[in-house]
């Protein structure tokens, strides 16, 4: 095969347009090809006098010495992941989150049969919980945003891009298509799939998994490990106030970053743990076509995607930064808390991103030298903290405290909304939220919504809505482990965001698969 890279198209052409205008613009006769595909698709949008796509392309020619001008194109090649089976291995899985279904899938492809346990429920019973939270402000502590089949990623944008670069990352982006995701995702230099995609997608997986052998144990607590000669025996779990033991000398630890009682309870059995740098912040609405004026302007004649943006601050007199995170065009904001008294936002979009709002979290970076122990586990302290203070500032009823952008920078209380108004349910009370946070928190937001405006304009008007508080964008917590994997405890695999080793739906993924293949490889 070939590929022709860097192709500008000016137009909105559906692919049958698309290669012929290719094949009168390359001088490539339509008969010659076989077959082709497009590799990745994306927005060149810096001179907003001058928007279009560009594309890059593989076509397969009946007689590529026809057309040897074009650069060679190999058909990307899955990693072998295909190792021995071994029967002997009966791996449990904690965790259905990202991380855990695909070292779910993982174990399937080798032939081996994983149990995985889940605190929350199945995703479809899981949207119902969330869907009355949002309704009536009825918080069920083991079925929300944050647990549950899928993980917190369910309820968000869906984005599949990361920081990292592993040939892992196509496997999950196969995986996801041939389980129901667009089939754009292969080829958008920024996929998502949206929280409507990927509810069916995770049932997808799910019955996948159980029709190749797999179990399920949902609403099932995990509250115990056995170890003896620092070896893993065995698993205890509640169901139904019940408990029940697992055997097994191999667990994939994919808890989640919001499974503090996990936490604690590993730590408590020797696992060696050390508190990691996060974020918190506040979640920050526009109206989403005051962002595509701000990025596109008003020349271009094309059917853009509503617009995101990604924004960094650093202050050089501080050492802080505030950077946008998971930005959700055309989204909501959800409340997204998983304990009593307590709130926490996100943010989440549906496939078509067709909402009247745009949002994005706000975040200052916090270290351990923040916090107010050396515990390992002190993260958590500090953002139970803020969670508490903003359940109180809110009104003690789920409801979030927020304030219009304009009245924060000046430390004023708000009193009515401009031109935004907030997508947060159940809902929401004015507040101060300079009295939320410590000042090295608030000061440093200002300095970046400044900055912001100048980059992104109308980031900074003063009628963009602020809503406390947003303080699960990662794990305040690492789990450490080895190059086989494993923590200090042999069996024991800490996994994805909760580990501290992911922070998204691809990232976790990918350590799903590794950490699947580590529990292959050492019990071989």
């Amino acid at each position: 095969m070939k590929k022709i890279c860097n192709i500008k198209i000016y137009d909105d052409l559906d692919n049958d347009s698309l290669i012929k205008h290719i094949c009168k613009k390359y001088k490539i006769d339509f008969k010659d090809i076989l077959n082709w595909h497009i590799l990745k698709k994306s927005i060149d949008a810096r001179n907003k006098n001058n928007i279009y796509y560009v594309y890059n392309i593989a076509i397969n020619f009946k007689s590529e010495k026809l057309y040897s001008k074009f650069e060679d194109y190999k058909n990307f090649e899955l990693p072998n992941i295909n190792i021995k089976n071994n029967n002997h291995i009966k791996p449990v899985i904690i965790g259905a989150g990202p991380a855990g279904l695909f070292a779910g899938l993982t174990f399937i492809k080798n032939g081996i049969k994983p149990i995985i346990i889940e605190q929350g429920k199945k995703v479809e019973e899981r949207k119902k919980d969330v869907d009355n939270f949002l309704k009536t402000g009825k918080l069920n502590i083991n079925s929300n945003v944050q647990f549950g089949e899928g993980g917190a990623g369910t309820f968000s944008d869906g984005k599949l891009t990361s920081g990292i670069n592993n040939p892992l990352c196509n496997i999950v982006l196969q995986d996801f298509y041939k389980f129901g995701a667009p089939e754009q995702i292969l080829y958008l230099s920024k996929p998502h799939i949206g929280t409507d995609n990927l509810i069916k997608i995770i049932r997808n997986i799910r019955n996948y998994i159980v029709e190749k052998g797999g179990e399920f144990l949902f609403n099932s607590k995990v509250v115990d490990f056995e170890i003896k000669n620092n070896k893993l025996k065995s698993i205890t779990y509640i169901k139904d106030n019940k408990e029940y033991i697992i055997s097994t000398s191999n667990v994939i630890l994919a808890i989640g970053h919001s499974s503090r009682d996990t936490f604690y309870k590993v730590f408590e059995k020797g696992l060696n743990m050390e508190s990691k740098n996060f974020s918190v912040g506040v979640r920050i609405e526009h109206l989403q076509k005051d962002i595509n004026l701000a990025q596109y302007g008003t020349q271009t004649k094309l059917r853009l995607p509503p617009a995101d943006y990604k924004l960094a601050y650093h202050d050089k007199e501080t050492g802080r930064s505030c950077y946008t995170f998971c930005m959700c065009p055309g989204g909501t904001v959800m409340a997204s808390s998983s304990e009593q008294n307590s709130i926490v936002t996100n943010g989440m979009s549906y496939f078509k991103r067709d909402g009247i709002n745009a949002n994005s979290a706000v975040l200052v970076n916090v270290t351990p030298s923040d916090f107010s122990s050396l515990d390992p586990l002190a993260g958590i302290d500090f953002q139970k903290n803020l969670e508490e203070k903003a359940f109180i500032a809110g009104g003690n009823n789920y409801f979030a405290p927020i304030q219009k952008l304009g009245d924060f920078m000046n430390n004023t209380l708000s009193d009515k909304f401009g031109k935004v108004l907030p997508t947060y349910l159940p809902g929401t009370t004015f507040y101060n939220l300079n009295l939320l946070f410590p000042k090295f928190i608030t000061n440093t937001m200002k300095k970046a919504f400044v900055y912001f405006d100048n980059r992104l304009h109308g980031f900074a008007h003063p009628d963009s809505i602020l809503t406390g508080v947003e303080t699960r964008s990662s794990s305040p917590v690492k789990i450490i482990r080895g190059e086989n994997y494993m923590s200090n405890i042999d069996g024991i695999y800490p996994c994805g965001e909760g580990a501290g080793y992911a922070g998204g739906i691809m990232s976790a993924a990918v350590d799903g698969i590794k950490c699947a293949l580590a529990t292959i490889k050492n019990n071989i």
